[in-house]
């Protein structure tokens, strides 16, 4: 059966703020199918989830959707350690299948609406000191390459650390391997009443508060913190965070205060299954805010409190553009673009109000103030100059020559990547 081939409009990303200037969308329904198209089109890109909130997704040629790939989206079983899974699959739709296995990954980003391959390739992250970006799960990364060719690299083979984390622009990656665990239980607690001066007086016993810690606020009060999330899993013995004023809350809470906490998982430290519990949203409900734009930048560790501070000193120019901020840590890794490569990381994050004009005035503001090694999210919304991104990545030239072998013809280039220098 031919492709899919949907000639009208593309539409836009999830946020609403991109909208996809690709001619058309195509599902091809295998394999071959896939590589015959990358092979005859001079500009393709993979569109997953639609998360990402600039153009990075984007194309001029063809989008192409994995959805249809109905002979190869089978999730399998490689060993008890292992599993292969298509990467079009959203974290929320592979939890049952893990599940009915009894098995887990170690960690999970803030919402399971995401696609495996899209999360992967972006260095997109949950939160924990010895936890790293979901892309150190990967064991194993499966694509078609700018000649329409298949090729798949292994954990510890030359270049697989440059490929994982990839941007789109190496090939269409069709299949990831991913390590997994036995099943385990999580128990997550919100805690109130905190102050930014007694966090960063010691930021790693908070962050080694449990499993995965994330620090909210709204800025609207630079010394206060709105909450700190704990999730602990069920082996450690009952959190606790020693700071003045800390509390439990008294009931379940959103990320963003005032709002309804229906969409968030469960809390108040009652333990359950880690799919169930790792996330702050659950898969049923429009995640966050939905209405929002958002924005990321990530330090290594050692500058981690010179970060807050920066942010802190602009609380009164970013609260009124704010939904929420969320600080989050991660253990470093190797992979050549990774914002976490190198050394133990911080991420800051921003969830804006749904003014992308107003947003765009305010980070360069932001982007200055920070240290010189802050690393933007790929796919988030950042204003800072492509030659500064480089510079703060050492394998760079490594990733350039990488894409130039992998794909000669430049199919995998867009607009985006042509500004970063890819």
């Amino acid at each position: 059966m031919a492709a899919t081939d949907h000639t009208r409009a593309v539409g836009h990303n999830w946020a609403g703020n991109v909208t996809y200037g690709a001619h058309r969308l195509v599902e091809p329904r295998s394999l071959g199918e896939l590589a015959e198209l990358v092979a005859a089109e001079p500009r393709v890109k993979v569109l997953g989830s639609r998360h990402s909130f600039n153009h990075l997704a984007d194309t001029d040629g063809v989008l192409v959707s994995l959805a249809s790939m109905a002979g190869d989206a089978e999730v399998r079983r490689v060993d008890d350690g292992t599993i292969r899974v298509p990467a079009g699959i959203r974290y929320g739709d592979l939890v049952p299948i893990l599940q009915r296995w009894n098995v887990a990954l170690a960690n999970l980003a803030s919402l399971p609406h995401i696609s495996v391959g899209g999360a992967v390739q972006t260095g997109t992250h949950g939160s924990g000191d010895h936890l790293g970006t979901l892309a150190t799960q990967v064991s194993a990364v499966e694509m078609v390459t700018g000649t329409g060719g298949h090729l798949r690299l292994e954990r510890g083979q030359h270049d697989f650390d440059g490929a994982v984390v990839g941007l789109g622009a190496l090939g269409v990656v069709t299949h990831l391997e991913l390590d997994v665990e036995p099943a385990f239980d999580v128990a997550q607690t919100v805690w109130e009443g905190v102050e930014w001066d007694d966090v960063l007086t010691d930021l790693d016993a908070v962050t080694s508060a449990g499993d995965s810690v994330s620090i909210f606020t709204t800025w609207q009060d630079a010394d206060a913190i709105d909450m700190v999330w704990v999730k602990s899993r069920s082996t450690r013995p009952p959190t606790t965070l020693s700071l003045p004023g800390a509390r439990p809350a008294d009931g379940e809470r959103h990320p963003i205060p005032g709002i309804d906490p229906a969409p968030c998982t469960l809390q108040r430290g009652v333990p359950g299954p880690w799919f169930d519990r790792l996330p702050h949203f659950r898969l049923a409900f429009t995640p966050s805010v939905g209405d929002e734009l958002q924005s990321e930048y990530l330090v290594p560790r050692t500058d981690a409190v010179a970060a807050v501070e920066a942010v802190r000193s602009l609380a009164r120019v970013i609260a009124p553009l704010l939904h929420v901020s969320e600080v989050r840590t991660m253990a470093g890794d190797d992979f050549w673009l990774s914002p976490a490569t190198g050394s133990p990381t911080v991420a800051i994050h921003f969830t804006w109000k749904p003014d992308e004009e107003a947003v765009r005035g305010l980070l360069p503001r932001i982007e200055a103030a920070l240290p010189h090694s802050a690393r933007p999210h790929w796919g988030k919304i950042s204003t800072m100059a492509p030659q500064k991104i480089a510079a703060r990545y050492p394998r760079w030239d490594d990733f350039a020559a990488l894409r130039s072998h992998l794909d000669p013809e430049r199919r995998f280039t867009n607009a985006h990547l042509s500004r970063l220098g890819l």
